[in-house]
């Protein structure tokens, strides 16, 4: 028990990048624990399957209607170790650029509506197209893709000229990533997979909508913002690191990387209420700045 309250005080004290992480795990991890009981005690493993079906969003829109949690919580749930490997990793790389530039409350709602924007496009697809009707009575989605797209995809918007460094590539801006990435999903659709890379499409377009709204000055994440800081306790302003005049400017170029993170965190809540117009020559040579800046 004293193990259970670590991890809850844990995950209440970790910013949302980590929550977001230790949600998927802990999920996948509990399903594996009762899958490897029911293995030893001889009892049928078709439970764990059915408990999955449960959690995951179907296509049928008459089985939605009786299971309508499945929007949220499909995004957390995998069945396999390598799915759940690799979603969690480019949720960590690209999470840890977004979290820099656009904030960490920022990145659950982006998860969470990436996440709702690939279910309802999975959703909506298999309702559609014709190629679909065989299967869109019994298929089902799982996995978290379509929340770590819309993080890719938002940040890449935000600084489309971040240079990452891939193995066997170099150095990558991210705007290239992101359409790599889409261009993948879009032409893997008749290979295996449809669901899946339809629901990653539907993300993307969500991940991308989100940071065009927020330099307009529309945090349409917002709602999510305060469900999410009343879950946890937290205030939803975060304090300032640097007090007296110091500029936006002295935060980012001189500040500590946590420093620069609040400053273009300052500089995005400031589009949010006012829009992109409102900012100083300062505030916009920063946005510039952290989109050309190059990662490690």
């Amino acid at each position: 028990m004293a193990i259970l309250a670590e991890i809850k005080s844990g995950f209440y004290r970790s910013e949302g990048l980590f929550r977001l992480m230790l949600l998927n795990v802990g999920v996948f991890v509990i399903l594996k624990i009762i899958k490897l009981i029911l293995f030893l005690s001889g009892s049928s493993t078709l439970f764990i399957l059915g408990g999955i079906e449960y959690l995951a969003v179907p296509s049928n829109f008459n089985e939605l209607l009786f299971k309508p949690w499945t929007l949220l919580t499909y995004m957390f749930v995998h069945e396999g170790f390598f799915h759940i490997l690799f979603n969690m990793l480019i949720l960590y790389w690209m999470g840890r650029i977004f979290c820099e530039y656009m904030g960490s409350k920022k990145i659950v709602p982006v998860y969470i509506m990436g996440g709702l924007a690939g279910a309802l496009t999975y959703i909506i697809a298999y309702n559609l197209f014709p190629v679909f009707a065989t299967t869109v009575e019994y298929s089902k989605l799982i996995g978290a893709s379509a929340g770590v797209i819309a993080v890719m995809v938002a940040i890449a918007t935000l600084i489309p000229n971040y240079t990452i460094h891939l193995l066997f590539f170099g150095g990558v801006k991210l705007k290239f990533v992101a359409i790599f990435s889409i261009l993948l999903y879009v032409i893997s659709i008749p290979d295996g997979n449809s669901g899946g890379n339809i629901s990653h499409l539907g993300g993307a377009l969500m991940g991308y909508f989100y940071t065009i709204s927020m330099k307009k000055g529309n945090n349409i994440g917002s709602w999510i913002e305060k469900i999410s800081a009343f879950i946890t306790q937290k205030r939803s302003g975060r304090m300032k690191v640097v007090k007296g005049n110091a500029g936006v400017g002295k935060k980012y170029y001189g500040g500590t990387v946590k420093q620069r993170e609040m400053a273009i965190d300052d500089i995005l809540d400031k589009i949010s209420k006012s829009g992109y117009s409102s900012l100083t020559e300062e505030e916009k040579e920063v946005l510039f700045k952290a989109s050309n800046k190059k990662g490690p």
